[in-house]
């Protein structure tokens, strides 16, 4: 399977990409934890549908020091015993805030004031920057069918050039 277009090959789509990546190292800079990190970009690409960005959030966990049982039961965060509760309030946001057609609520006061027990000014900011940027990353890489399974830990950031 290739990709309809490759992102790094075309000159409007590669510059696009590399501030992409950039965005992204603002927030694996901040002070939201990586676990968090991860876990959030995994499930929204998860209920995206993006394999390419499954694949590369599972190895970057893994990669991490991530759990094989965690990893295993991020689609069924509600019914395991596995998370702490800050990472639980950081994955009904990423439900939420990835679902926002579902609800015309959007994101619900309740996840939201899970989200400010568990997280600074800082880490909410990284979090809320982190599910737009995730799901802006799951819907170019379906939209061009970018395939799954080749990525390798750590190359984002060789990618950005």
């Amino acid at each position: 399977m290739d990709a309809r277009l490759n992102l790094f090959d075309n000159p409007v789509t590669a510059k696009f990409a590399k501030r992409f990546i950039a965005a992204g190292q603002v927030i694996e800079q901040s002070s939201l934890p990586r676990e968090v990190q991860e876990l959030v970009n995994l499930r929204a690409s998860q209920i995206n549908g993006c394999g390419f960005c499954t694949d590369m959030h599972t190895k970057e966990a893994t990669a991490a020091g991530e759990t094989p049982v965690r990893l295993h039961l991020v689609a069924a965060w509600r019914e395991a015993t596995v998370f702490t509760d800050a990472e639980r309030a950081a994955l009904a946001l990423t439900e939420e805030g990835t679902r926002l057609a579902d609800t015309h609520r959007g994101v619900s006061d309740e996840t939201w004031a899970a989200v400010r027990a568990h997280f600074d000014d800082d880490q909410v900011g990284a979090l809320v920057s982190l599910v737009a940027l995730i799901n802006a990353a799951n819907r170019v890489n379906v939209i061009v069918r970018t395939p799954a399974g080749s990525y390798e830990a750590g190359s984002a950031a060789a990618m950005a050039g």
